[in-house]
């Protein structure tokens, strides 16, 4: 074609269509069709046709619906990261402060004190803590895998920032979120889930979901909620696909791929249950028992068939290596508590009890949550019947997981996370035996309201719950500044009510008396009996026995609360919390006045002589 095709930098934009180029064109095709149409005599019409009527080749790709299909996926993948960065990010106000991050709560200092310590020494598997319950410290059940993922993040921002770990640490939940939805979009697609964007949007602003995995939290919910997310959906995809794998006898290939498919989704399942259980060997062990028990009852052959091995093994390879890495049993002494852990439990949000009757339930879940009950019924109704439709209810083990997770949230808020996962994962095939797409559509946006309600107050807030944040944001700033004059190579532990400890220890590289786990209880309790004390001596000797060099006095009515909440004691009239708070020129001789905030009292520990 290169003779005709002419360079003009005149050409106008139709003159292509000019009748001598058009007909000298025409004749070359005309002669080209004839010679291939007496070579090929058994030219399909239709190629006559196409031949005939294309103008010219520029060389440009066909707008076929591949390429239509791979635009709208990239709309799509956008939509829903924007929407998950969004509502993570939602609090960004909170944690990026006067220039510094400031984290969610103590059990993230908790956290990012470990993630010092590993980037003080790299390879260091943080095994015991000595930063809090000093001086005999504690066992944590934390583990390494977040340790490291928030140090590697912590590596990538080192061309970009001078704070590096605080930044890992603040964006370490959204982007394991992020992480977890392109999963979901990608195994959805994959599922051909027809309400699949129900499951995507209830993942992105569930508001318990988004808590356990927003900006400044960098705890161990956000890596669980995503490896048991991919666990459950490669446990459903093997199930599905050894359901769909077509006989031995009839199609060879076909039956290969299929296995080879299912040991894929095996190995899946496998690897993130033992990842999962690694990260957190409490609320990841107790679904992988249930999904265990729930598969052996369905088939007790079907866990150890040849197919399954391949995961079998590479899960009790992980827990091989974490046993070997951690060289520690997980305590489990939270099911055996004493009457302080009660106390002291009960004054934490996350382990208190969800009455089914509280409306929290429909913020997280929305008005579906009162109808999957009934699409339980109908699709257990439907597999009994064995209808022959193309939709398939969720698998049992996701039903029972789903009313286990409900159940244990109803004993523990914690449970909440899981729960909603698990509905958002199963709402999409529990839905599939309705046709009509409007119908779901308009349900589902109307269903969502109460969940709506929940942001907008969060992100218009009214003006007494804009001055709570503004004061917490100015009260964090100011235990900061206080905390950064105690930084010395001499170690000096310090005395404060226990959900502080954290982030003064982390501010200041002291270690505390108190913590925020359960395995430094007897500091915490040595705290509340030391604040609440009305007898000089009883302080004196909680001081010398904990070796305490400091004090930190704080808001005298919430510390005497909290303790005797903690003691299940009566809030005494002289207690030594209030004395050190509100009159610190009557505070005992032991303690001496060193300096103060508007958020905070600091004394130091008079050395007997």
């Amino acid at each position: 074609m290169g003779g005709w095709a002419r360079q003009d930098s005149n050409l106008g934009p139709r003159d292509y269509e000019s009748p001598a180029l058009t007909a000298e064109l025409q004749a070359r095709i005309d002669r080209g069709l004839n010679h291939s149409i007496s070579r090929q005599p058994t030219l399909k019409p239709w190629k006559v046709i196409r031949l005939k009527f294309r103008i010219a080749d520029c060389g440009l790709r066909t707008w076929d619906g591949s390429v239509i299909r791979g635009i709208l996926s990239i709309i799509e993948i956008a939509l829903l990261s924007a929407l998950i960065l969004a509502t993570r990010c939602a609090n960004h106000q909170n944690i990026f402060v006067a220039g510094n991050v400031y984290f969610v709560d103590a059990d993230c200092y908790a956290r990012m004190t470990r993630v010092q310590m590993c980037r003080a020494k790299p390879g260091l598997i943080v095994r015991h803590h000595t930063f809090e319950n000093f001086p005999q410290g504690t066992i944590p059940h934390t583990t390494a895998p977040l340790d490291y993922l928030i140090f590697g993040l912590s590596l990538l921002l080192n061309p970009f920032t001078a704070h590096t770990l605080d930044l890992a640490g603040a964006f370490i939940s959204p982007l394991l979120a992020l992480l977890g939805g392109w999963f979901l979009w990608w195994w959805s697609r994959r599922m051909k889930f027809r309400y699949r964007w129900v499951m995507l949007v209830l993942y992105a602003i569930s508001p318990i979901l988004v808590q356990g995995t927003e900006l400044g939290r960098p705890d161990h919910q956000s890596l669980s909620v995503l490896l048991v997310t991919i666990a459950i959906c490669a446990e459903w995809s093997s199930r599905t696909k050894a359901a769909d794998q077509p006989s031995p006898r009839g199609y060879g290939l076909a039956s290969t791929a299929a296995s080879t498919d299912y040991d894929r989704w095996s190995v899946v399942s496998g690897i993130a249950w033992g990842l999962a259980i690694w990260n957190s060997a409490y609320e990841s062990l107790i679904l992988f028992l249930l999904v265990t028990i729930v598969s052996a009852l369905e088939n007790r052959n079907a866990l150890l068939t040849k197919s399954r091995r391949a995961g079998w093994l590479c899960f009790v390879l992980i827990i091989t290596i974490a046993l070997l890495i951690e060289r520690r049993v997980p305590s489990l002494s939270i099911f055996h508590p004493d009457t302080i852990f009660k106390n002291w439990a009960s004054t934490i949000g996350e382990l208190a009890h969800v009455s089914p009757a509280n409306p929290i339930w429909l913020r997280w879940c929305g008005y579906f949550l009162l109808v999957t009950p009934f699409l339980i019924w109908f699709g257990l109704l439907k597999t009994k019947s064995k209808s022959n439709t193309n939709s398939e209810p969720p698998p049992l083990f996701v039903v029972v997981l789903l009313c286990a997770t409900y159940a244990l949230t109803i004993w523990q808020a914690r449970w909440g996370y899981f729960f909603v996962l698990i509905l958002a994962l199963a709402l999409p095939a529990l839905l599939e035996p309705i046709k009509s797409r409007a119908a779901v559509w308009i349900a589902f946006v109307l269903s969502i309201f109460p969940i709506l309600r929940d942001w907008d107050e969060r992100l218009w807030p009214n003006d007494a719950q804009l001055a709570m944040r503004i004061e917490q944001r100015n009260e964090s700033v100011q235990i900061r500044d206080l905390a950064l004059n105690l930084q010395s190579s001499e170690m000096r532990a310090f005395l404060a009510p226990w959900w502080l400890s954290p982030s003064i220890a982390y501010w200041s590289g002291q270690p505390g008396i108190a913590g925020s786990s359960h395995e430094s209880l007897s500091g915490i309790e040595d705290s509340a009996r030391f604040f609440l004390s009305d007898d000089l001596q009883k302080a004196r000797e909680i001081l010398n026995k904990r070796k305490a060099a400091l004090v930190f006095a704080y808001e005298s009515e919430r510390v005497a609360q909290n303790s005797a909440a903690i003691l299940n004691r009566e809030l005494p009239p002289h207690s030594l919390c209030r004395v050190l708070d509100r009159m610190p020129s009557q505070a005992p001789p032991f303690l001496i006045f060193s300096g103060q905030n508007a958020a905070c009292k600091l004394y130091r520990v008079a050395i007997e002589q």
